[in-house]
């Protein structure tokens, strides 16, 4: 399988643009959260009617994979904490997304939303609970947030991950997670795009302004894997 890993598109229209034009060479697109952007000018019911018909359209030419992220809350939820309540939209067009369990033959996929306080932490934690109980194969989450205390979280001198993220990765040590968020962590020179803790390998593909995002290619027949960013291309091992 080749897969095609972004992030923070943040209704940057240009890039959208290229992940369509080039979604048909992949056998699946992962955007792992914040497809929206909250300090747009355009409207978020307009960000919303240009980003579904695009989500519709990558759903026709390979499988595709939306988890939400901290710019995609557009409502509260029954227990008043803000949600990507448009996700409903995104599964009636039968894209795996928030809270979802994508199972094809040895793997599993979750896809995580982002939570915003306890209740939806709790939900996501009895998610991964359920999900680990169908493993049996490889085990890749969705998650917008990188874990604490990784270079895919480095905004400098420190990093700024999700502590729960991590204690999770320790307890059920999924192969890989597919983040993003924070934007310059593969820039810096603390930073990475890639990090394993223990046996999981985590991905952060970054941001960059430009028609091209930054992206990460995973490759899973040649085993490896390549961040492309305006930099160039750097290279990794998987497994």
């Amino acid at each position: 399988m080749r897969v095609l890993v972004v992030a923070d598109l943040h209704y940057t229209l240009p890039q959208y643009d290229w992940v369509q034009a080039c979604a048909g060479d992949f056998d699946g697109v992962v955007i792992a959260g914040d497809l929206l952007e909250l300090a747009s000018p355009v409207s978020r019911d307009v960000q919303l009617v240009s980003v579904l018909e695009h989500l519709r359209r990558l759903r026709d030419k390979t499988q595709l994979f939306v988890c939400s992220g901290n710019h995609d809350l557009t409502g509260r939820d029954a227990r008043g904490e803000k949600s990507a309540v448009w996700m409903t939209a995104v599964r009636d067009l039968g894209i795996p997304c928030d809270g979802d369990c994508f199972v094809r033959e040895d793997l599993i996929v979750s896809v995580c939303p982002w939570w915003d306080g306890p209740c939806g932490q709790r939900e996501v934690a009895a998610q991964l609970a359920d999900h680990s109980q169908q493993r049996h194969g490889q085990w890749v989450w969705i998650y917008h947030a990188p874990p604490a205390n990784s270079p895919t979280s480095c905004v400098g001198s420190r990093t700024v991950g999700d502590s729960v993220l991590r204690e999770w990765i320790g307890e059920y040590q999924p192969d890989a997670v597919l983040c993003g968020h924070i934007h310059n962590a593969p820039f810096l020179e603390h930073g990475a795009w890639c990090d394993r803790i223990d046996n999981t390998l985590v991905f952060n593909p970054g941001r960059q302004i430009g028609p091209v995002p930054t992206h990460i290619v995973l490759d899973t027949e040649q085993r490896a894997a390549a961040w492309h960013s305006m930099l160039g291309v750097q290279q990794a091992p998987l497994g």
